[in-house]
């Protein structure tokens, strides 16, 4: 049964359990040899500690049915429900497989997905398709979203007006695929999903629950760009992403 929406705990890590036979296993992306150096900001985005409460009303959605994305997105339409929209080129709604097993979720769009309308292109979005090869998927096997669908300005972080327009339609996302594992990219994403303000740092790799799905918090590959060394702990979570889908993790990422 699912939990009331916005509700979350800390798991113990799931069983193994077969999925349905998806992309053969691909190598990884080699993790940085060294040693973490001195603690870097560990975030891209602060999430708000003021983030309103989701009221509970689905974009697009009838009470007690499923949407299709294809009906969220039509409901999004030419989005005008916050100021983000003044700024941006392109929405970028998300891409993949309407009926994924597996989706991740970043904080919002960056120049590169704004001029494209696709989330996580550029060398973000290079890594993050490095990541999910490195899983045994592709990028058609999974689904990507973001929190916000329109790029801030100077990347800045969303505002809580801003998260309270689009945040919603994430969720109705999520309830369209009705995905076995999510996979939170970045503070933002993870507390964002599980109302929790506790530190990435801390919250990584530790198995979550989101409306019944399961949830594993990583670092954004932005932030891995910039800080090599936490590629191996992202990759120790991505494995027992791996471990729930019956795959056999390699040692590298």
């Amino acid at each position: 049964m699912k939990q009331p929406l916005g509700a979350s705990r800390p798991l113990a890590a799931p069983p193994l359990a077969a999925s349905r036979p998806l992309a053969s296993e691909a190598p990884g992306v080699a993790p940085a040899p060294r040693a973490a150096s001195a603690p870097a900001p560990e975030m891209l985005l602060d999430v708000p500690r003021s983030v309103p409460r989701y009221n509970g009303a689905l974009p697009g959605v009838v009470e007690g049915e499923r949407p299709t994305l294809d009906q969220i997105r039509r409901e999004l339409g030419d989005c005008r429900r916050c100021k983000l929209c003044t700024g941006r080129k392109n929405i970028v709604f998300g891409s993949g497989n309407p009926r994924a097993d597996l989706v991740f979720v970043g904080e919002g769009p960056g120049e590169s997905e704004d001029l494209q309308g696709v989330p996580f292109v550029g060398a973000a979005g290079d890594l993050l398709t490095k990541m999910i090869g490195a899983m045994g998927f592709t990028r058609n096997d999974v689904y990507i979203a973001n929190v916000v669908k329109c790029r801030p300005p100077g990347n800045r972080n969303p505002e809580p007006d801003e998260i309270a327009a689009c945040e919603p339609f994430l969720r109705s996302q999520l309830l369209a695929i009705q995905p076995r594992v999510i996979v939170a990219l970045g503070k933002f994403a993870a507390q964002t999903l599980l109302r929790d303000t506790t530190p990435i740092t801390r919250m990584r790799g530790q198995w979550r629950e989101y409306e019944g799905i399961q949830l594993m918090p990583t670092f954004h590959p932005a932030y891995l760009l910039r800080n090599s060394a936490e590629k191996r702990k992202a990759w120790e979570d991505l494995q027992q992403v791996m471990k729930l889908f019956g795959k056999h993790p390699g040692s590298s990422a």
